[in-house]
Formats: C-alpha cells, sequence, structure tokens
C-alpha cells in the first residue's frame, strides 16, 4: 500500500519503503514507480499504461518522502528544479559518533567507482564537489541526530561524507568499518519545491520509524 504524501493533477509526492528500489532493477523485486503507477491506474480507472516521470532518487535501503512528475510538463520542470538547487531536501540520520561541531557545512571531492557502486574522498581534479549542511539534534548512547540539508545530491553522498570523518551512519553496511546489523539510519524526512504549474512552494514531510535507532532520541521536529 503506497502512503501518499501529496497529490494533484500534476505531481504525486509518496513516502517511499525502505529497501524497496525506486525503479525496476536486476534484482526483478518489486519497484516503487511500479507500485505508483498501479495506484493511479486503479484509482482514476485508466485504460492502458500509465505515465509517471522519476525525477529524483534515493538508494535502495533509504526510506521517506519522494516525489514523481504526473505529466511531461512537470517532468521537465521539476528537472530543471532539481537543476537549479530549488527541490531542497532534508534528511535525518544517525551517527555513528560525535561530530566536533554541533552544526556546520561538509565539502568534499567525491568520485564514484560504478564497478563497484561506491564513492569515495578524492581531491578537486577528480571529484565532483559536494555539500551538505548539518545541525546535530541530539546524543544519546553514543550515537547524535542529525538533520541534514543537501546542496548537491551525489551518490551516497551523506554516508561517504560522514563515514570519512570518523561519524558513520548506524548500521550503514557498506561504509560502516563495523557496522551494527539492521536498517541504515538515514531518512528523507522534507521535500520542498516550487510547483511545477503554480509556482507555490510545496513541502512535504515524512517521518521517522518508531524502531532503533531513531527511537533512542526524544522527537523529531
Amino acid at each position: 500500500m503506497i502512503k501518499v504524501l501529496y497529490e494533484d493533477n500534476h505531481l504525486l509526492c509518496v513516502e517511499k519503503p525502505v529497501n524497496v528500489p525506486v525503479q525496476a532493477d536486476r534484482s526483478h523485486d518489486p519497484d516503487l514507480l511500479s507500485m505508483c503507477k498501479a495506484y493511479l491506474k486503479e484509482k482514476y480507472h485508466k485504460p492502458g499504461n500509465v505515465w509517471l516521470g522519476l525525477v529524483h532518487r534515493l538508494d535502495r535501503p533509504v526510506g521517506g518522502a519522494m516525489v514523481f512528475a504526473r505529466t511531461d510538463k512537470a517532468a521537465s520542470r521539476l528537472s530543471d528544479a532539481v537543476r537549479r538547487g530549488q527541490l531542497r531536501k532534508t534528511y535525518y540520520a544517525v551517527l555513528d559518533g560525535q561530530m566536533r561541531e554541533a552544526e556546520g557545512t561538509l565539502t568534499d571531492w567525491l568520485v564514484k567507482d560504478r564497478r563497484t557502486n561506491t564513492t569515495a574522498v578524492t581531491d578537486e581534479a577528480h571529484g565532483k564537489k559536494s555539500v551538505l549542511h548539518y545541525r546535530i539534534l541530539g546524543i544519546r548512547d553514543g550515537m547524535s541526530l542529525a538533520e541534514i540539508l543537501l546542496e548537491t545530491g551525489r551518490s551516497h553522498q551523506i554516508r561517504v561524507q560522514f563515514a570519512s570523518r570518523g561519524c558513520p551512519l548506524v548500521c550503514d553496511q557498506r561504509y560502516h568499518p563495523a557496522p551494527e546489523k539492521g536498517q541504515i539510519a538515514l531518512w528523507a524526512a522534507r521535500l520542498s519545491f516550487p510547483h511545477p504549474v503554480t509556482k507555490e512552494i510545496i513541502t512535504v514531510e515524512s517521518h521517522t520509524p518508531d524502531t532503533y535507532p531513531w527511537n533512542r532520541f526524544e522527537v523529531i521536529d
């Protein structure tokens, strides 16, 4: 069952479940794009195939807010908003450790190895500039709850930038040197963007699950 966060004739905003791929891949597991098409087809009794535009992504293990375009025009304008940095993405993450500063900006140059599907910090000559802003909301049991605003959207950016500073995400099976078993503590909490037709700022929110390690912290606003 798809959890719809916002819907009109141009947009469909939903909550992506964890461990569901955004679109069909080699695993042949059920994917979010197909689920959303099926939802629209059933709700509006649409004959034939349903068109839905994918304008941004989330890593498979990550849950939270996503927006899809229901028309070509909306897809084009949302993609342009992504390029212009007008689609603002806020995440929550639980870090294993404590950052030196309670808030700040992380800037790195990242390079992706497509053969291994991993990302690493490199130098300016070989990587793409990657910037995020963070604020620590709470510290408990050696873990830190961080609110993160992405300025760029590189592959695995949040995971790599914090891991490179000795604060990998809890349960990150790829970038944590000694991960606990469990679901990676990264959640797409908020999306904000100009509506592709009305230009009104649309904001949708998705709440973190009541599971470890999220439930170790007090209320997340």
